[in-house]
């Protein structure tokens, strides 16, 4: 099984950049366990279309407007995260996320399952590090993305005291 664990975002444009950011905790906390594979996938483009045909599982790590407080951080999963990209049409990216996913499900190859892990930003805009709210996030969203790895045992024992 091969799982993809996609970072999105800009890290230019402070809490946008919240899944690279994640991304980056993971490779310091958790080193890419056998069968995954962290990938930056900055502000998403069609050349990422071949690293996600190719994940039997996905997990995507992002900013999103969750119309919650700041920093909240929530997990969709499969047809959740299916539902939830299709409610939002807008993204600040070259290429939306379920653009990729729509070209993975036209050549068939649409991971098994797969989830977005999603942090409500608070702060768009020039600035290299994720406002107070969100840096706060981080280990909770890496915490999500190491029990969704668990749960489709990916990896071994998560439990490192994150």
């Amino acid at each position: 099984m091969k799982t993809l664990v996609l970072g999105i975002g800009n890290t230019l444009l402070t809490d946008e950049g919240a899944g690279i950011h994640v991304l980056d905790y993971l490779r310091e906390k958790l080193p890419e366990p056998d069968g995954v594979t962290y990938l930056d996938g900055g502000t998403l483009s069609f050349t990422l279309a071949g690293a996600v045909e190719d994940a039997d599982n996905l997990i995507v790590i992002d900013a999103a407007q969750l119309k919650q407080q700041p920093g909240t951080v929530d997990c969709k999963v499969d047809g959740e995260m299916d539902a939830f990209l299709g409610s939002c049409k807008r993204s600040v990216h070259e290429v939306g996320l379920l653009d990729l996913l729509d070209i993975a499900r036209l050549t068939d190859t649409l991971p098994t399952r797969r989830a977005l892990v999603a942090i409500q930003p608070d702060v768009i805009d020039w600035g290299e590090a994720p406002t107070d709210a969100v840096a706060a996030a981080i280990p909770q969203a890496a915490q999500h993305i190491m029990d969704l790895m668990a749960q489709w045992q990916v990896t071994g024992d998560t439990n490192d005291g994150m």
